[in-house]
């Protein structure tokens, strides 16, 4: 039998969990009991869907630090693309949103909308009502610190560059959308199809192994689980603009202080980057913090989050 979830609607954590027959980690238990969640309209024309949010505050006793970081996940994800660094980084004294993008996770998606760039409405709409004025919904200043990982730091980009007023700085994590597609042998396999949990979870640890981390050895039970019920809440499987150079265009029209962290070992960058650490130089109006985490792959946070944390508060104010 071929278990899969809808791919027409967003579902949560608990829904896709049943479906697939899959308990959810208890880290995600946990922090999703602990979090704030708000949800925020995709535009001012009603009906067209909401959008989720998750928010955690420092703990008790521990000052807030500079602004809260909105944190977007990547691409077939959700705000658990961040799990394991929300404890420390609260801890820090760090105020997070974290959201889950349009046709992802819990948020509906943007209708006729199938990439990056329909997002960037959703983005500023919501992310004015979590942190501007309560009672218009605008912002009279920088709210936010944008952080983005992958396909998220291609949206975090977009999103600087479209609405300026929005953010104090932009870092970027493994972002594509940088052009440098050539010679890229990432090859994914499909799991949709495949018969039974065990056959699927089997895929998803190849396409773990292959993508997201360098180290094959920390692919255990929590992250397989992790990725296992966001790639089945992925409703935007003909998204395309990673694969160009969306994001170096954009990032000549950002007027904030850009930050960018990259495993070494990222496999959508192997070998190339001081190439794309020069192109990114010249793209950037400004300086660029330049930040390479040495064990790392793809999915930095994921697999050195105390790593990713020192380096993430040297890219901050």
């Amino acid at each position: 039998m071929v278990i899969a979830v809808s791919a027409e609607r967003a579902c949560s954590l608990e829904q896709v969990s049943q479906e697939l027959g899959l308990q959810l980690p208890p880290l995600m238990l946990q922090l999703q009991a602990r979090s704030r969640r708000v949800v925020t309209p995709l535009s001012a024309e009603e009906g067209r869907g909401q959008m989720v949010w998750h928010g955690w505050q420092p703990p008790a006793g521990v000052a807030q630090r500079g602004l809260p970081l909105v944190m977007l996940h990547g691409g077939s994800g959700s705000w658990t693309h961040w799990l394991r660094v929300i404890e420390p980084l609260t801890a820090a004294g760090y105020s997070l949103w974290l959201a889950d993008l349009p046709g992802f996770g819990e948020s509906d998606g943007v209708p006729g909308g199938m990439d990056v760039d329909t997002m960037l409405e959703p983005l500023a709409y919501g992310i004015k009502h979590l942190l501007g004025n309560e009672s218009t919904g605008a912002s009279a200043g920088p709210v936010c610190d944008l952080v983005g990982f992958s396909f998220g730091g291609m949206a975090a980009g977009l999103l600087a560059a479209a609405c300026p007023e929005l953010a104090q700085r932009l870092v970027m994590v493994g972002a594509p959308g940088m052009g440098m597609t050539e010679g890229r042998t990432v090859r994914l396999k499909g799991w949709r199809h495949l018969p039974g949990l065990e056959a699927q979870m089997q895929a998803h640890h190849h396409n773990i192994a292959e993508l997201m981390l360098h180290d094959v050895a920390l692919i255990d039970d929590e992250t397989l689980a992790l990725h296992a019920l966001n790639v089945a809440r992925d409703r935007l499987p003909r998204r395309r603009l990673s694969r160009t150079d969306a994001l170096a265009q954009a990032l000549t029209r950002v007027q904030v202080p850009v930050a960018a962290i990259y495993g070494r070992y990222d496999p959508l960058y192997v070998g190339r980057l001081p190439e794309l650490h020069a192109l990114m130089q010249r793209q950037c109006a400004g300086p660029l913090n330049w930040q390479v985490m040495e064990e790392a792959g793809h999915w930095a946070q994921h697999e050195s989050p105390a790593e990713f944390c020192a380096a993430l508060q040297q890219a901050l104010p």
